[in-house]
């Protein structure tokens, strides 16, 4: 089923442009949900395009009202739209997934980035802190009712990171001349290019850079 998203904005004003606009806001949280899913570590949030979907989702509930129920596209229209809403829920819910798995590693290298270059958006950020602390809380209680031993426990060593080194399908967007692929066993490193639209399987930190730059797409 492939329902075009534009038939359910306003067809108002100037010609198509707001209607390829929804439909490429679409295309890049689509875009993002899978890169999320699929990526080891937690991405740069593509939070501008998730509020703006919402808000095109609310102007397509309210054309879909107007319809006749009568009208045979309605059920694939309503189809439609519980497909975007769990794209939405989905990425969103797998970024959180993240934080609480890796939140001590997400925030020490939240601090290193600028507020351009952020990863989280602000209520991420905000709910990575509480975790943390709650965590920490946690932890402390635990270690209170422990052996004396244990209370010398050294907290870095609860610091769990992804695993950069995991394997990824992907998707070249564009050629890239240049991939560095490493051989963490053999301690070697081997150059290759990737064609355009060509398929691959291989260490994720080898095509990182290229994923967060939209050069790769996970799948």
């Amino acid at each position: 089923m492939d329902i075009d998203v534009r038939e359910l904005i306003d067809e108002e004003d100037d010609d198509n442009q707001e209607e390829m606009t929804a439909q490429k806001v679409l295309q890049n949280v689509e875009r993002a949900w899978l890169n999320e899913k699929f990526s080891p570590e937690i991405l740069p949030h593509q939070t501008d395009y998730v509020d703006c979907l919402l808000e095109q989702i609310k102007g397509m509930e309210g054309n879909l009202a107007k319809l006749s129920k009568t009208d045979p596209k309605v059920d694939l229209h309503k189809l439609e739209l519980e497909r975007i809403k769990f794209i939405i829920t989905s990425y969103l819910r797998t970024r959180l997934k993240k934080i609480e798995s890796f939140c001590v590693s997400v925030l020490e290298e939240e601090a290193t980035r600028s507020e351009e270059d952020a990863y989280l958006s602000p209520a991420e950020f905000k709910f990575a802190k509480e975790f943390a602390l709650n965590a920490d809380n946690h932890f402390d209680t635990i270690l209170r009712h422990m052996p004396q031993l244990y209370n010398k426990l050294d907290r870095n060593k609860k610091i769990i990171e992804p695993n950069l080194n995991s394997f990824v399908f992907l998707k070249c967007n564009k050629h890239i001349d240049s991939v560095i692929i490493k051989n963490t066993l053999e301690g070697q490193e081997e150059e290759i290019v990737l064609e355009d639209g060509s398929q691959h399987l291989m260490p994720y930190n080898s095509v990182a850079e290229f994923v967060k730059k939209g050069s790769v797409q996970l799948i």
